[in-house]
């Protein structure tokens, strides 16, 4: 990232300004200029991520010094994923028409407020707007963020999104992490700190904004990219419902862990906050491993194969983790989070062949769609935990990846 690249030396056509399913020309030059912005949006990610996973971190610590029910918790989440939800497509559809070239760091900028709002907040209605703040700045990130991932992907769709979701997975298995060494002991106002984040993060996507504004203006006047549908209209909506219902799955389960994973293993096997906070990062850094890894295996053997494995593969894992002991309750949170973390590339890459020339809103959809899901079901399982118990929330969790059966509705083909 030492200087702007040449919009004329970007890794895909200028046609492909809204991914158009034709594979561009490359050259290794220009793959290696505009990569480096999928790695500058993938730190990014990261920074945001961090932000964002710090709110579900400290849960402990609002739970002691507000006394919240787990129903209470499980509404904080929800305040933060559905303000997500509800944005991020219609974000990402807007900008499919009528692109925002610094909506990046003004997005930034929301999380920031958040982030300083939950710092200082002296009631539980302050933090639940701290919690949308910091949604909202995520409504406007991930839809901008992936657009412009895949356009300076250099044809290598799965491999971007797997280095752009990484950022992101890192920075939600870092959020526990930072908050037992630097919340834990300090106490909700340290929180303040993670603002710098959040400004670094806006230093970077002003450089990204000037790059992608280049990038259009080379791209003016140019033919528009395809959005003719490789399958019927029906068969597209179904296989859309399908992935839908993938996401669905994998994010009950993933909220299961964010929001309730600490507590579990506290009342499970008896050990402290901090331990309690290293083992959500053995299972939040193993999601990140797992990311990584989807994109890479879905551009040779096809994202479908990867989905197929990802979601129903885990079956056996999940059906064990209840009645392991606390050694192999850590070694299966690391298979689970691997295997299921490199479904979600996979999701997009496949919705995204599937609409060609809708990648914002493919993006917001999905990416707001796990949100939402995410919120629902925290708020869902908080309530369960609160009348069943901690433990039977991961019993009764442990059957959802029986719906990766669904992958099989899926076409076989995405790609003109």
């Amino acid at each position: 990232m030492d200087g702007m690249p040449k919009p004329a030396a970007t890794a895909q056509t200028p046609a492909d300004l809204n991914a158009a399913p034709v594979a561009p020309v490359t050259t290794p030059a220009a793959t290696t200029a505009t990569f480096s912005i999928v790695v500058a949006l993938s730190v990014c990610h990261f920074l945001n991520d961090t932000m964002q996973s710090v709110l579900a971190a400290i849960y402990p610590i609002l739970k002691a010094n507000y006394a919240l029910s787990f129903a209470q918790i499980g509404l904080l989440t929800f305040a933060f994923q559905v303000t997500a939800s509800l944005l991020q497509p219609a974000i990402g559809a807007f900008t499919d028409k009528r692109p925002l070239g610094y909506a990046l760091p003004v997005g930034m900028g929301f999380s920031l407020l958040g982030l300083l709002l939950l710092s200082s907040a002296g009631f539980y209605a302050l933090l639940l707007a701290a919690a949308a703040l910091v949604g909202f700045g995520s409504a406007v990130f991930h839809p901008e963020s992936s657009r412009i991932a895949r356009l300076a992907s250099g044809g290598r769709h799965g491999t971007a999104q797997s280095v752009f979701q990484v950022g992101g997975n890192i920075g939600t298995a870092s959020g526990p992490l930072l908050a037992a060494f630097i919340i834990v002991p300090n106490g909700q106002a340290s929180v303040a700190w993670f603002g710098l984040a959040a400004l670094g993060a806006m230093v970077i996507l002003t450089w990204v904004s000037r790059w992608y504004g280049a990038f259009r203006r080379a791209a003016a006047g140019r033919p528009a990219a395809s959005r003719t549908l490789l399958h019927s209209r029906r068969r597209v909506v179904a296989a859309l419902v399908v992935l839908a219902l993938l996401v669905f799955t994998k994010n009950i389960y993933v909220a299961s862990f964010s929001s309730f994973y600490t507590f579990y293993t506290i009342e499970r096997f008896d050990v402290s906050v901090q331990d309690a906070q290293l083992l959500l990062f053995l299972f939040l850094g193993a999601m990140a491993a797992g990311t990584l890894i989807g994109g890479p295996i879905g551009d040779r053997i096809g994202a479908r194969a990867v989905i197929w494995v990802s979601i129903l593969g885990i079956l056996p894992f999940t059906l064990m983790l209840p009645h392991a002991d606390l050694f192999w309750t850590s070694v299966l949170t690391v298979i689970i989070g691997v295997v299921l973390a490199s479904a979600f590339p996979a999701i997009v890459v496949f919705a995204q062949e599937l609409v060609p020339g809708r990648v914002g809103l493919i993006a917001g959809v999905f990416f707001g769609f796990a949100f939402g899901m995410g919120g629902i079901s925290a708020a869902v399982l908080g309530q369960v935990a609160d009348i069943k118990g901690i433990i039977y929330v991961y019993q009764i969790c442990a059957f959802l990846p029986f719906l990766g059966l669904l992958t099989v509705f899926l076409p076989k083909d995405t790609r003109a």
